[in-house]
Parts: C-alpha cells; structure tokens; sequence
C-alpha cells in the first residue's frame, strides 16, 4: 500500500504562483512515476505534469514554460512549482503515483483557484 499527502493548494491571482508537494510513503517500488491530474468543473480530468524517478518529465501543452515538476527520490517527494498562473488553472489538483502494471494511487486532492 502506498499513500500520499499532498499540500500547497491556496489562493491566488492571475500572474501569481503555488508550490504543491506530494509526499509518497509506505510499499514504495524503486522505479516509479509520479505527478498530478486535475479537473475543473465541467471539466475531463487531465495530466497536467509528470516526472519519473529517473527525472523524466512530461508536461501538458498548456503548463509548458510556466510548470516546473521534480522529485527528491530520498524522500518520495514530488512538487510542482507553478509560476503564471491563469484562472484556467483553476481546478482541483489530484497527486499520483504510478507503477506500470499496477493500479495508481492518489492523493486527497488539493484545490487551485486563480481568480481573474
């Protein structure tokens, strides 16, 4: 079992930035990935970012240039520094992690609202 606490979800105003943190404890597996999803209301859940625990990151289109992802492996722990934000972003920011060929784990989820 794996479980995740994720933090850094607040308010904020266009142009403005959040730090999250997602920390990863219990049977963690070596080789992993992790990141976030998120969904606004209305809204399909989507990958936001995503890095691998050998530093591969992968971004959605529209967090490139602006989302930051990394991980300290020593202490299961991923962020995501997200600079510029845009009401757009607003959403409900869902932590994961993620072994291949098994089931994900998730966090509690922590909401992002950017107002105008």
């Amino acid at each position: 079992q794996v479980q995740l606490v994720e933090s850094g979800g607040g308010f904020v105003q266009a142009g403005g930035s959040l730090r999250l943190s997602c920390a990863a404890s219990g049977n963690i597996f070596r080789t992993n990935i992790m990141g976030w999803y998120r969904q606004a209301p209305g809204k399909q859940r989507e990958l936001v970012a995503s890095i691998s625990s050998g530093g591969g990151t992968n971004y959605a289109d529209s967090a490139k240039g602006r989302f930051t992802i990394s991980r300290d492996n020593a202490k299961n722990t991923v962020y995501l520094q997200m600079n510029s934000l845009k009401p757009e972003d607003t959403a409900v920011y869902y932590c994961y992690y993620y072994v291949v060929g098994r089931s994900p784990y998730w966090g509690q989820g922590t909401q992002v609202t950017v107002s105008s």
